[in-house]
């Protein structure tokens, strides 16, 4: 029994009304669609090389702890592969509107907790698949890492070495679940103990780490004490939802990058807030003088655990200056707010927090960990995650688009993400079917923000600008 992190669980427990923690992916192919039959033989060849897709999660009775992954003993790989069809013309808004339904489901928990789809009858002879995982299994990085462990790197595929027959871990009982979980309990002072006597045998150094924490976490505080202005994207949402998604190509950001300064991610920053301003225009809010704020992970995977599954994450929260009208202007607000960002202690801040509630009862667990999705910490999730920039290949089949589905976080009625993959770039976007109806209008605006910038590229204003400040 392997329990969950503090951060893993709190996916979880944050897993109500109509939030679902689940994120995943659209994987378009080139044609012809394999059988189901032939791609759950595929998936299941390499199910050891990620065996928490064979685990499921269990909850110590009264509380005693945070849940733990147990291995299924009624493991069904056909209950998580399946089969679908879209419906004629088989478009990519078919595409949509399946993959829309399949998130609006939520996982069951009894079972390992994702879902893979086939989905046949795109147009122009293609098929795609949907995959959903809960958030509590992994994290954008580590989902990114799955892919190529599913997946293979060239068109004929590598041999997986053979594994013989699985057979689950003999099911816990309530009392062996309950046990841990007491064991893990008491356990917690005897860590912070161990903690405190090494930090003893470095005071300079633990002294220094201590204050920069301690800024870390004020900062972190601060910014839920300061709050977040009151908007249209956060209110209650129910479990119905819209998805969407534009494709530009990396080379373009770039451009943008290099013309006008700042890094890839900035531009992408920008162009949510260029977009954002365009949409609350016609919501009719007036944006003077506003500035929302985006929730982006930052990843903490250290350099040997690639492939490894959870969370390695801690949350910044940036400035999105919808205020600015100038898209020029825009980038280089958020690209000295993000310098700023990353100068000061937030990350370490929040990084401290999360591991304090490793140490929590689960009663203050659960109430702590609502402050990672607090309406007062942030207005949306914006979330940056690099794809591999190889084609990668099903069964012969080439990998042409890969598109993130982010989740909606309660009272969280947008939430936007992006992946690059072989030199293109998808832009995914999850809104609320009744809080974020315009879904699509939003896309457009994304569209409309990256052309201005490239317009700006293209006309040299960063190098006009640039002279203007000397």
């Amino acid at each position: 029994m392997d329990r969950l992190s503090s951060v893993d669980a709190s996916f979880l427990a944050q897993e109500v009304s109509g939030s679902h923690m689940q994120i995943g992916g659209v994987m378009t192919f080139e044609g012809p669609a394999p059988g189901r039959e032939e791609v759950t033989e595929h998936v299941a060849s390499r199910l050891h090389l990620v065996p928490r897709y064979r685990q499921t999660v269990v909850f110590p009775r009264f509380q005693m702890g945070r849940p733990l992954w147990i291995d299924d003993p009624r493991f069904n790989i056909d209950y998580h592969v399946r089969h679908t069809a879209l419906p004629p013309p088989g478009g990519i808004e078919q595409l949509r509107l399946l993959t829309a339904r399949i998130f609006s489901q939520r996982l069951d928990r009894s079972k390992p907790l994702w879902e893979m789809w086939l989905a046949q009858g795109l147009e122009d002879d293609r098929f795609a698949l949907i995959l959903k995982n809960h958030h509590c299994l992994v994290d954008g990085v580590s989902g990114v890492d799955l892919t190529t462990v599913l997946f293979d790197l060239d068109r004929e595929g590598r041999r997986v070495s053979p594994q013989s027959e699985w057979l689950p871990a003999p099911e816990p009982s309530q009392a062996d679940v309950l046990a841990r979980g007491v064991r893990d309990l008491l356990g917690a002072p005897l860590s912070l103990a161990d903690r405190a006597r090494r930090a003893a045998m470095a005071p300079r150094r633990t002294l220094a780490r201590g204050r920069e924490v301690a800024e870390g976490v004020g900062e972190v505080t601060w910014g839920i004490v300061s709050g977040t202005p009151e908007t249209p994207l956060n209110v209650p949402i129910g479990s119905h939802r819209r998805v969407h998604w534009v494709s530009t190509g990396l080379a373009e950001l770039k451009s943008i990058k290099n013309e006008l300064g700042g890094t890839v991610n900035d531009v992408f920053l920008a162009v949510v807030t260029g977009a954002l301003a365009r949409w609350l225009h016609r919501r009719g809010v007036r944006t003077q003088g506003v500035e929302l704020r985006g929730c982006v992970p930052v990843s903490i995977r250290a350099e040997g655990e690639q492939g490894a599954l959870g969370n390695r994450i801690t949350m910044m929260m940036c400035s999105l200056p919808v205020y600015v009208d100038d898209p020029v202007q825009r980038l280089r607000v958020v690209s000295e707010a993000m310098r700023g960002l990353k100068e000061s202690k937030q990350a370490l801040g929040a990084e401290a927090i999360a591991g304090l509630q490793d140490f929590a009862p689960p009663t203050v667990f659960a109430q702590a960990s609502r402050l990672n999705f607090s309406s007062r910490a942030y207005n949306l999730l914006v979330t940056n995650v690099p794809g591999p920039q190889f084609p990668i290949y099903l069964l012969g089949r080439e990998l042409e688009e890969l598109v993130p589905i982010p989740f909606l976080a309660p009272e969280k009625a947008l939430a936007v993400a992006i992946m690059s993959y072989d030199g293109g770039v998808a832009i995914g976007l999850m809104g609320d079917y009744d809080a974020f109806a315009e879904l699509e209008d939003f896309g457009g605006y994304v569209v409309e923000s990256i052309a201005e910038l490239l317009e700006a590229t293209a006309s040299g204003a960063g190098q006009k600008a640039a002279s203007a400040s000397r």
